[in-house]
């Protein structure tokens, strides 16, 4: 089974919206496996941002994710990364679709409400760096069977 890296950054929990986000993956119907308000340090949000740091935008990036605590989640799911992908919408909030989190909540590039994993490799580092074997629960959801056949 699949999983990816969702993080809601400061600016989806200043604005309360942590409930929202989790409501519409809940609903796609992937299963939460790891879960944690975290108030991110510099060496790990340098380390999250690490294919940016020669990019000039590396430092603003970095002090926007530690600017105030995220909320960081592993789900999982039969293409839960493609999926993912999907329900967040295009990087800028301007041009995502709407019914995505970013096309119904985000107001710009720079305050675009949440991260999630790219690519299986990329899943794979990301949980790694934000979560411990033993913060992920193995679990089957009752309702596993009423959504794969």
């Amino acid at each position: 089974m699949e999983r990816t890296f969702i993080a809601i950054k400061p600016d989806g929990v200043q604005r309360g919206l942590v409930g929202e986000i989790i409501k519409r993956f809940e609903a796609k119907g992937f299963t939460l496996v790891g879960l944690k308000l975290v108030q991110v340090t510099r060496e790990l949000a340098e380390a999250h941002y690490d294919v940016h740091k020669e990019r000039p935008f590396f430092n603003g990036l970095v002090d926007f994710i530690i600017s105030s605590p995220l909320v960081a989640m592993v789900w999982e799911g039969e293409g839960v990364i493609a999926s993912a992908r999907k329900l967040i919408g295009a990087t800028n909030p301007l041009t995502a679709e709407p019914g995505t989190i970013r096309g119904d909540f985000g107001v710009s590039v720079g305050r675009n409400l949440i991260h999630g994993s790219d690519a299986p490799e990329t899943a794979q580092k990301e949980i790694a760096l934000w979560f411990t074997d033993e913060e992920l629960v193995s679990w089957e959801a009752s309702l596993k069977s009423w959504l794969v056949e």
